[in-house]
């Protein structure tokens, strides 16, 4: 062996002889093992991997290494994300930089750059994963645009649309200005805002009486339909008259309903319902009685509409706010103003407010009941996690995961991007007959057809709108393996799905709703949510704090392994692993004791005869004591992965390692390995050769890289695989 470990040229070398092998296709492993198998979360394809990435493939390599050396057919499926919002925002800030305009580019070249973007960047992040050590079956490597995973989405899609779960509809959404583009309800975050509150008088009709409302929202009066008062409120005798819009002089009937918080401002609330959801379930409840329709007074830009009058149109947001005042105040009925705090809607990537506008959209239908066991998407998913069907580590986040379900609300799943999976309908504009304007003149294929089915007519125009990205990546552990022929059979449900808690809602959930809908299973069987890793002051990285750590450029310096093990080693199910360069040093120099102490072991086994082999050897009680702790210590460290406490395992092994294999056992052999006593010697090498090996196989799933370095090293009698990979374990 050399005399140091050079990580530089070993990882490389190794991984390559790992893939040449074909080991990590299932399909080529000894034996008749049941399938273990594991998704990989994809990585969205718009830029290199960060240490986020790191843990994930540090951890679902362990499960995978693990299992393929007990003898079970491992399948580690890998993939890549399109991500359509965030890497159409990772491109719009690309171009800004290089002085192009994206709004102004057209869509077809806007679309066909950001796919030249992404499969690069997809190539570039694919090497990352091996440089990481990844042991996945790059043999079935999917990307969520590929065809065949488009043809499941579109299946997906189209039997939800008949079994009465999809519908499309003008119902209120989440527009966010900047990017032009809904949102669902999961990608909105919730911050603390100052702003005014502002009280106005809304006259009766014929009457000197007023009801006094408090709103942030001055420059939505003209919007107004109604009033809503509470039914035990001071103002419950005024149900059933009219007041008069403050701005537009219309009249607006006072309505009774329990919704209104009778503790905020006054206790009456004014019904905008283009411009709040609340105020548009209060209209759809009402609207027997409401007779103005409603309307909508700001567009898609955030500035004013004619309908909001010859003053405030074309007004920005916070003009036409100050411009409403201006003209109530005027007009007397301004009461007061007053500072005010409160929860606003956001972006999550941009952070502007979110503007509330009705538009006509694609949704998904979460919490009506269909099918025969009259159930709906939310209780088939409710279930799922209550009967324990499905496994959640740590168990917090089921209470998380049931209190957002319980709370759950139709799925906005149509985005007005350019980049994404677009939605597989055509509508019929001749509409010539009863037939066609039934069926809405909606027709669901990928390609355009020819004509019409309903009517022959053959004016068709496409939707333009695309899905929301975790529509289809929600479909990704059925419709990768659903891909390859044979593989949904074998490899599903799958075991393990392994993910940042971050993203529980966002994506987990969706998985275990489309999967139970789509295949009439659980797509896992457990869930486990990593957390969030942060730096050695528990700070969340941030290229703005300057504590970003690329695990990539410390592999390069530290190696892999010691990467690994600094993100596993402290990293518990759910909580926020800590992670420095002075810890990844730390078990770099855990890497060269591992070198060290093989060398040691193999330096003193070869330099006696191969006549050895002849001579029966006698392994003290000492030695096979230290068999039975090593032996011991692999079965701790087997018992504490399949319960998937990662962290105690990785330091079970390090310290079994470093503390007793190399400071003692090694240490209390030296003088036997010196000793006249020919056979004592032999049996002194043959127990640390045999320490040895059960050493690196416990150390393996965690560090592969140097263990398989070792294991090249062994003699041949002590292996029993050509690889460590596939050693028993």
């Amino acid at each position: 062996m050399n005399t140091r470990y050079e990580h530089q040229v070993a990882e490389n070398k190794i991984y390559e002889d790992w893939e040449k092998s074909g080991f990590f296709n299932p399909d080529n492993l000894p034996g008749k093992g049941k399938p273990f198998t594991i998704i990989m979360p994809p990585p969205n394809a718009n830029g290199s991997l960060h240490i986020g990435h790191a843990l994930f493939v540090t951890l679902e390599d362990i499960m995978i290494r693990y299992w393929r050396m007990r003898g079970r057919k491992a399948l580690w499926l890998p993939g890549a994300d399109h991500a359509g919002f965030e890497t159409q925002v990772v491109y719009n800030k690309k171009l800004e930089k290089e002085g192009r305009s994206f709004w102004e580019m057209p869509k077809t070249q806007l679309y066909d750059e950001i796919k030249e973007f992404t499969l690069t960047n997809k190539k570039y992040m694919e090497g990352q994963l091996r440089k990481l050590g990844a042991s996945c079956d790059w043999s079935r490597a999917k990307f969520t645009l590929d065809e065949d995973i488009r043809s499941v989405v579109y299946e997906t899609f189209e039997k939800l649309y008949k079994d009465g779960l999809v519908y499309r509809a003008e119902r209120p959404v989440n527009w966010c200005i900047k990017h032009q583009t809904t949102l669902s309800d999961l990608e909105i975050k919730h911050i603390e805002r100052a702003d005014k509150l502002y009280y106005i008088k809304y006259a009766l009709e014929n009457s000197e009486d007023f009801i006094e409302i408090a709103t942030v929202r001055p420059e939505t009066i003209p919007a107004d339909v109604a009033l809503a008062v509470h039914p035990k409120s001071r103002f419950k005798k005024f149900v059933g008259k009219k007041v008069i819009n403050p701005l537009t002089k219309k009249l607006m009937p006072v309505i009774s309903d329990v919704s209104v918080d009778p503790d905020f401002g006054s206790g009456a609330l004014k019904i905008t319902p283009y411009h709040d959801s609340s105020d548009f379930a209060i209209w759809e409840k009402h609207k027997s009685i409401i007779a103005e329709m409603p309307v909508s007074v700001i567009d898609r830009y955030g500035k004013l509409t004619e309908s909001a009058g010859k003053e405030l149109a074309g007004l920005k947001i916070k003009e036409a706010r100050d411009k409403s005042v201006e003209l109530l105040i005027a007009n007397g009925n301004f009461v007061k103003v007053e500072d005010y705090t409160h929860q606003v809607s956001a972006c999550y990537k941009c952070e502007s407010i979110i503007e509330p506008r009705v538009m006509m959209q694609w949704f998904i239908k979460m919490t009506e009941k269909s099918g025969k066991k009259q159930q709906s998407l939310r209780d088939l998913t409710t279930k799922a996690i209550k009967s324990k069907k499905i496994k959640i580590i740590p168990v917090r986040y089921e209470k998380i995961l049931t209190h957002w379900l319980a709370n759950l609300r139709d799925w906005n799943i149509s985005r007005q991007i350019v980049w994404g999976i677009r939605i597989p309908v055509w509508y019929c504009v001749d509409k010539l007959n009863k037939k066609c304007r039934d069926k809405d003149g909606i027709i669901i294929s990928d390609r355009q057809p020819e004509k019409c089915p309903y009517c022959n007519g053959k004016k068709l125009k496409a939707e333009e709108d695309v899905f929301d990205t975790w529509f289809s990546s929600g479909q990704w552990p059925f419709a990768t393996l659903m891909s390859n022929p044979g593989d949904f059979k074998k490899f599903y449900p799958t075991d393990v799905m392994e993910t940042g808690w971050d993203i529980l809602l966002f994506w987990v959930m969706r998985m275990i709703t489309l999967g139970l809908y789509r295949t009439g299973k659980e797509p896992f069987k457990t869930v486990y949510l990593h957390g969030l890793v942060r730096d050695k002051d528990r700070q969340k990285m941030s290229k703005s704090k300057g504590n970003v750590i690329n695990p990539l450029e410390v592999a390069e310096i530290y190696g892999t392994d010691a990467v690994r093990m600094s993100l596993v080693v402290g990293s518990a199910a759910g909580n926020d692993p800590v992670i420095s360069e002075d810890k990844i040093r730390g078990y770099r120099n855990f890497t060269t004791k591992i070198w060290n102490a093989a060398r040691f072991v193999l330096m003193e086994y070869q330099n006696n005869p191969s006549s050895k082999t002849d001579i029966k050897l006698k392994l003290t009680a000492r030695d096979r004591k230290n068999i039975r702790d090593m032996e011991t210590a692999k079965k701790k460290v087997a018992r504490l992965i399949e319960n998937f406490d990662f962290n105690r395992a990785s330091e079970t092994a390090y310290h079994y390692f470093w503390h007793t294999f190399a400071d003692k056992v090694i240490e209390e052999s030296k003088e036997r390995l010196k000793s006249t006593n020919e056979q004592d010697a032999f049996a002194a090498q043959e127990a640390l050769i045999i320490i040895l090996l059960g050493s690196l196989k416990m150390l393996h799933p965690f560090m592969p890289f140097v263990t398989e370095s070792v294991y090249q090293e062994l003699p041949q009698e002590a292996r029993r695989a050509k690889y460590l990979m596939i050693e028993n374990w």
